[in-house]
């Protein structure tokens, strides 16, 4: 393929329009509220990626592929850090400097990030708690409902295993670590990760609105928030723990 000698750094990436989507509504526009646009619109643009990487994690796991699975959980596991850390730059926001522009924001929330949504559905979740917030939130996007029709993670993994032939109790109670205990570990890797990043977040705005305070758009705030933090893709991957290793003890030396 002939390289395209007239595109250019800015072209390619489209900067001359991307760097206009950041439009604050203060008026007079307040300082803070250009952080608070970029933070979010940079975790959408992770999130755009994280549910590609969730596509090509399905494709492997459905597809029989131990190596390209890991290579998959693996690279999410590293965007879920970026997403986190991304927090990071609102808890400069003093609880006095973001409320002298919250009313700008309207009924906006980030519980109505559709992309946020499919993330959760397509990694898993299907309990009463998510599917009413779902529908609290009126028709459901076409992404979200993708992601619920297809199996959970967790079901896609154990058909893996079924067509390795394996168990999951012979993936933990083998001598040595195998390509799937590693795909395993990637997934409770990033179950965790996600829930590291709800719990930041909880943290992040209880620190700017407080615990009782309602969200924007008339949401709980953090008493919602609170409540999604224990939520679980891989229970099984928790229960084989129990199942093979609660309660055992090295062997000791009866001499």
């Amino acid at each position: 393929m002939a390289a395209n000698h007239d595109l250019t750094y800015g072209s390619y990436l489209i900067l001359d329009e991307l760097l206009t989507l950041q439009r604050p509504r203060s008026a007079p526009v307040h300082a803070d509220e250009l952080l608070f646009i970029v933070v979010h619109q940079a975790s959408e643009l992770w999130f755009k990626v994280i549910l590609h990487e969730l596509d090509g994690l399905v494709a492997a796991l459905g597809g029989n592929d131990p190596l390209a699975a890991l290579t998959a959980v693996t690279r999410l596991n590293a965007l879920m850090g970026i997403v986190a850390s991304q927090l990071g730059a609102l808890e400069t926001l003093p609880p006095q400097r973001f409320a002298e522009f919250r009313g700008y924001l309207g009924s906006s929330s980030g519980s109505q990030s559709v992309q946020f949504r499919a993330i959760e559905a397509a990694s898993g979740l299907r309990d009463d708690h998510f599917l009413k917030a779902l529908e609290e939130q009126g028709p459901m996007p076409e992404a979200v409902r993708r992601a619920l029709a297809r199996p959970t993670l967790q079901a896609l993994f154990e058909q893996l295993l079924s067509a390795q032939g394996v168990t999951l109790d012979a993936v933990y109670s083998a001598p040595g670590p195998s390509v799937l205990f590693l795909v395993a570990e990637g997934l409770l890797e990033y179950e965790q990760a996600f829930a590291r990043w709800r719990f930041l977040h909880v943290q992040l705005v209880e620190r700017i609105i407080g615990p009782i305070t309602a969200g924007t758009g008339g949401t709980l705030g953090t008493r919602y928030l609170q409540r999604t933090v224990g939520q679980r893709f891989f229970p099984n991957l928790w229960d084989v723990r129990t199942r093979l290793y609660a309660g055992h003890s090295p062997q000791t030396d009866a001499s």
